[in-house]
């Protein structure tokens, strides 16, 4: 195993923690289906169906319609009475964003580009899962699974495709080369919505599992962050066989002795390093001030689900606000992201109405996924890398890291990105994974000889 490698660099972390991230990225291939069952979610789970089955996407003119329709009758609040976003994301922002989805945004063009992509969905575990499964042409590539979070979709992971399946034109050198799969939650984008409790981020974990064996992978992967940092925790802990490692871009490293504090906002420990000080006063200023959002999709997600399944404006601010506030842009979304990639994002959880469903996962998580004791990290046994970017919700600490995960072989700090690593700096997001699972190729060829007939 490679030693850690470590570059730490004095930039601070802007924003505090984020409150609730924990869901599960579901990975699977999904039928043709009718125009309706596309803007809705996948047709009804076959239970014990195991097949993989294409999914194109055609949404019906009338749902693009009924949006525009919507966003020209809304009704704005009146101005807030700051000048900055101390009350929330500011009206005139909202309303050129929300003006240009109305008259200018094309749906079908990202529509267009999902279709070029092979995409499926597969029954598991009685419900749909529906993914992105682009195959290297190097042979031996890295199985690799990749989980988004929230406000977030695999939409994150579309520029990333590229440098990881075909690095050499990116770069790189083609024994970096990935096989990629994207999988949707449950109850986010195009998979399907659950109908019953339990679907958490282990159990999302144990579907990616049989996802990346139903697609004849012996050895695989795992990288996450925001949900998909909680679910590769999950699987992690579960160590299913032909799991190689996780890399994490949120890690769960807050110490156990130091969440009471943080969420008290009591003043920082006097022993702490300058490092540890600066996380734990991001920490302590999310949860003071910019973590109402996830009390409520944590306590009453189904409340949630009314305004964000009625109204296109209250969905884009919704989303949009902590888009603003996680990129590492200065406030300005549009400087690491297009306005139409944001509203990509945005348009899948109104065309899927997914708003409810996608807040529940808070609810069926209902843990610290910043809690190392709460995450159970000290129990990871498999190999763990984590990339630290720099206007991630909190900065992890390397001591932080070390000590929450004794499996750690890898930690860096990147020079620039935030919460959205791979949407906001696709390159550099491949160039950690490379560098990251790197010392775990040689186990993935001893692996691959193993299970050779």
């Amino acid at each position: 195993m490679s030693p850690i490698r470590s570059n730490t660099h004095p930039s601070l972390a802007r924003r505090a923690l984020m409150l609730a991230c924990q869901v599960a990225l579901v990975a699977a291939v999904s039928m043709a289906v009718t125009s309706t069952q596309a803007a809705d979610a996948p047709a009804a789970a076959v239970k014990n169906d195991s097949s993989i089955r294409p999914y194109p996407i055609h949404i019906p003119q009338s749902q693009i319609d009924d949006l525009r329709k919507r966003i020209a009758q809304t009704r704005w609040p009146d101005k807030e009475t700051v000048r900055d976003e101390s009350q929330g994301i500011q009206l005139a922002e909202v309303k050129d964003l929300v003006a240009y989805w109305g008259k200018g945004y094309d749906w079908r063009r990202i529509e267009k580009q999902l279709n070029a992509l092979p995409q499926f969905v597969t029954t598991i575990d009685g419900i749909d899962i529906q993914f992105i499964h682009v195959k290297s042409r190097v042979p031996g590539a890295m199985p690799l699974i990749l989980t988004h979070g929230w406000p977030g979709s695999p939409l994150e992971f579309l520029k990333t495709i590229g440098p990881l399946t075909d690095p050499v034109a990116y770069g790189g050198k083609p024994e970096d080369a990935f096989d990629v799969v994207i999988p949707a939650i449950p109850g986010y984008g195009f998979s399907g919505v659950p109908t019953e409790l339990g679907w958490n981020p282990e159990r999302v974990g144990r579907a990616w599992d049989v996802l990346m064996k139903r697609l004849g992978y012996t050895y695989y992967v795992s990288q996450g962050g925001d949900h998909g940092s909680v679910i590769s925790d999950a699987m992690a802990r579960q160590a299913p066989k032909g799991l190689l490692g996780i890399h994490l871009n949120m890690p769960a490293t807050i110490p156990a002795e130091l969440v009471k504090p943080i969420n008290a906002g009591d003043p920082a420990p006097a022993h702490l390093s300058a490092s540890e000080k600066r996380a734990y006063e991001s920490m302590s200023t999310f949860f003071g001030r910019n973590a109402a959002y996830g009390g409520m999709m944590v306590t009453r997600p189904q409340t949630v689900g009314y305004l964000l399944s009625d109204s296109p404006s209250a969905t884009a601010a919704w989303l949009y606000e902590k888009i603003a506030e996680w990129t590492d842009s200065n406030g300005h979304p549009q400087t690491v992201l297009s306005r139409d990639e944001i509203l990509d994002d945005i348009t899948i959880y109104w065309l899927t109405n997914t708003g409810a469903s996608s807040s529940r996962f808070y609810w069926e998580n209902n843990n610290n996924n910043f809690s190392s004791a709460a995450q159970k990290t000290r129990d990871i046994k498999v190999p763990v890398a984590i990339t630290v970017f720099p206007h991630e919700i909190y900065r992890a600490p390397e001591s932080w890291s070390k000590q929450a995960y004794p499996s750690l072989y890898y930690f860096h700090e990147a020079s620039k990105g935030g919460h959205f690593a791979a949407w906001e700096q696709p390159q550099l997001f491949a160039e950690e994974l490379r560098d990251a699972f790197r010392p775990l190729r040689k186990d993935a060829a001893t692996h691959a000889a193993s299970a050779a007939p």
